[in-house]
């Protein structure tokens, strides 16, 4: 088990990366250099050999190998992103970059998402360099820029130019599970990411003919363009359920003691109450408007107008999510990808999902661990490129009432301190022997 100092050090650690900003805003405009040197010192604290990468001044990434005791075992590869979101200082309750320890929670942008996952992974990787500890396995561990927009400096850098460095690496874990989801009534469940739908970020162009603005014009792209975008924005995505979703529902009809009818799946999502809030979005791919960008002079009609939307597709419906663009949109608008990953699918059966399963339940008895599917997307779809399958598994104990879910990205980001520590202890338990 983790050593007392490693309780300690996660909270420091988590405290220590928030107060070093690495927001990305986008279009390469990002530093994570200092986060990066941050984390390099501490697993060259443990003995480690970190090595510090970068495609672009200042955008880093690290990466480490740890030996395992069995030299036939597949490696796993444990990966954080050290980037993130924006935060608007004005509308916190703290300053967002404090890493300001009060009320047993550690406030700041990244204490969910997800400096306190690279804070436990350097608290274990210490802890056993202090009693000598080495897993069964070999374990990379990466910590990655980038992550929060294209991942072109991150993930997607390592796994395109240093995949030597994730040699025999089958399996990864990172972001997006393990947290407790309460019901309302008293249940505690644990979901683990076992899939992501994938990310299909969309730029929509309507073209038409520039004018003036107090004159009859049939071809005004604005009004084309907006009624593509009202056409997106309300239509009905048909439900399609991939071989994880099915388990999601499975797992929780038998949770609940619901029949898991596969016909109706809205009538069973009313019937889970507050647990549907894990599945509901992805029993379908999704497109929402975002980002309008038209016109320059309110009298003058615009030859141009564009769009962005966020579309999200489940594994196996990329070609019906193209077809279904192609229809909404019409001819008088084109449509491309800004940005577009695979999305993701996972087996929940193996003994790595049994083993983050087993660990949850040694340190939260009373939960029950159930796969699910990501809406949004992580690092691990660039990792895919490798042949690495990918599980989200960050296990936090939060208390009722938390909810976590809704500080991803959001104002007041803080985690429980009680809950980093509980985390540290499921993922050495986990680690030492997946």
């Amino acid at each position: 088990m983790a050593d007392p100092q490693a309780l300690d050090e996660v909270v420091e650690f988590t405290s220590g990366l928030i107060r070093i900003d690495t927001t990305n805003r986008g279009g390469g405009d990002c530093r994570e250099r200092p986060a990066a040197e941050y984390a390099a010192e501490r697993l060259a604290g443990a003995g480690l050999e970190p090595l510090m990468l970068e495609r672009t001044p200042g955008r880093t990434n690290v990466v480490a190998r740890i030996e395992g005791t069995d030299p036939s075992a597949d490696a796993l590869l444990v990966h954080g992103h050290l980037d993130v979101v924006p935060a608007e200082p004005a509308d916190w309750s703290v300053p967002p970059f404090s890493g300001e320890v009060r009320d047993g929670m550690v406030w700041g942008r990244g204490a969910v998402d997800m400096k306190n996952m690279d804070a436990m992974i350097l608290a274990v990787v210490r802890s056993w360099a202090r009693q000598g500890v080495r897993p069964r396995r070999d374990l990379v561990i990466a910590f990655t820029a980038d992550e929060e927009a294209s991942a072109e400096d991150g993930s997607g850098f390592l796994a395109g130019r240093h995949p030597e460095l994730f040699e025999g690496c089958t399996e990864g874990v990172s972001e997006g599970g393990g947290f407790t989801f309460h019901d309302g009534s008293g249940r505690e469940i644990y979901p683990i990411a076992a899939g992501e739908r994938g990310t299909a970020w969309l730029k929509l162009t309507a073209r038409g003919r520039a004018g003036h603005g107090s004159k009859v014009n049939r071809e005004n792209a604005v009004t084309r363009l907006a009624a593509a975008v009202t056409r997106i924005g309300e239509h009905e995505w048909p439900t399609r359920l991939t071989p994880t979703v099915r388990a999601a529902l499975d797992a929780l009809a038998a949770l609940y003691g619901i029949e898991a009818a596969r016909t109706d799946v809205d009538r069973l999502l009313e019937k889970l109450g507050p647990a549907a809030g894990l599945v509901e979005a992805t029993v379908r791919n999704s497109a929402n408007p975002t980002m309008l960008d038209a016109g320059y002079k309110l009298n003058v009609i615009p030859g141009e107008a564009v769009a962005y939307v966020d579309g999200r597709y489940l594994p196996g419906t990329e070609e019906e999510f193209a077809a279904t663009l192609d229809r909404l949109t019409g001819p008088d608008v084109h449509w491309e990808f800004a940005h577009r990953e695979v999305a993701l699918q996972a087996p929940v059966d193996t003994p790595l999902f049994a083993g983050m399963r087993a660990a949850v339940e040694e340190f939260a008895p009373g939960g029950h661990v159930v796969p699910y599917c990501m809406a949004g997307g992580t690092d691990a779809k660039q990792f895919s490129r490798l042949g690495i399958t990918g599980y989200g598994f960050v296990p936090l104990k939060v208390p009722a009432g938390f909810d976590y879910s809704a500080l991803f990205h959001g104002v007041d980001e803080r985690v429980p301190v009680e809950a980093l520590r509980f985390g540290v202890r499921v993922l050495d338990r986990f680690l030492r022997t997946a």
